[in-house]
């Protein structure tokens, strides 16, 4: 008990808002590496189904068909929007939670 607070009000002041800030602002690097990781399985064919709707498939199924560069091309751009967006938002929650701010 230091200066005569008790463990709540230590918690809720002082390790609470900190942990907060790293949990929130790692969430979102969590999920990228999530669906980069789901997305190059789904690609090599062992990931969902054969037929599920995913980045993945679509990506192997733009690979084959080299004759519509759209299929591929498609699933690549909205990949790397995902994850752009996904990366933006981890650093404005980091940003928005920083207690040092």
């Amino acid at each position: 008990h230091a200066l005569g607070l008790g463990d709540r009000k230590i918690i809720m002041r002082h390790i609470l808002p900190n942990a907060m800030t790293a949990t929130l602002s790692y969430l979102p690097f969590i999920l990228t590496g999530a669906i980069s990781t789901l997305t190059a399985l789904d690609f090599l064919g062992f990931g969902m189904p054969a037929g599920s709707a995913s980045l993945g498939e679509l990506i192997a199924q733009g690979k084959q068909n080299l004759q519509a560069p759209w299929l591929g091309l498609t699933a690549f751009f909205a990949l790397a929007l995902i994850l752009t967006l996904l990366v933006f938002i981890g650093e404005a929650l980091r940003d928005a939670f920083d207690p040092r701010s």
